[in-house]
């Protein structure tokens, strides 16, 4: 099993980790746009962040103030190790504790099972979203 924790944090505190994890998942593997990937909501988002045991940031995705999970992202050599699984769990947790009725989010398609596993089901036909197929998924708390 691997060695990571998740801390809760603010994008006034932690941008640069978050934009380091961001930046390598979304626009340089998955060529996202730049100026697709920043925008207004990262400042008002709670954000998790996973770090290895030696403290250095892993994996993040934030949560939106209407309860929508986005930006899940995991550095490369953590994938497949539990991360993923442990960030939305604390997300849907979150969410939970908020009083929201549902966690909405956007899946790219290759990750449909993913999320099915924690819960969520398709709600919306596939679309094109920055040249990268997607579904809008949800879980009903």
């Amino acid at each position: 099993m691997a060695n990571f924790y998740i801390k809760q944090v603010t994008w006034a505190s932690h941008e640069a980790e978050l934009r380091l994890i961001r930046e390598q998942v979304f626009i340089v593997e998955q060529h996202v746009p730049v100026w697709v990937e920043w925008d207004s909501y990262d400042a008002t988002a709670i954000h998790l962040l996973a770090f290895d045991e030696k403290h250095q940031p892993i994996a993040c995705t934030r949560i939106l103030q209407t309860g929508r999970v986005g930006r899940m992202a995991v550095f490369k050599a953590w994938r497949g190790v539990g991360v993923g699984k442990a960030l939305l769990l604390k997300a849907v947790e979150i969410c939970k504790k908020s009083n929201f009725k549902q966690v909405i989010l956007s899946s790219q398609t290759h990750a449909v099972a993913f999320y099915e596993k924690a819960g969520f089901e398709v709600i919306s036909e596939a679309y094109i979203d920055v040249n990268i197929w997607h579904v809008d998924m949800q879980l009903v708390l």
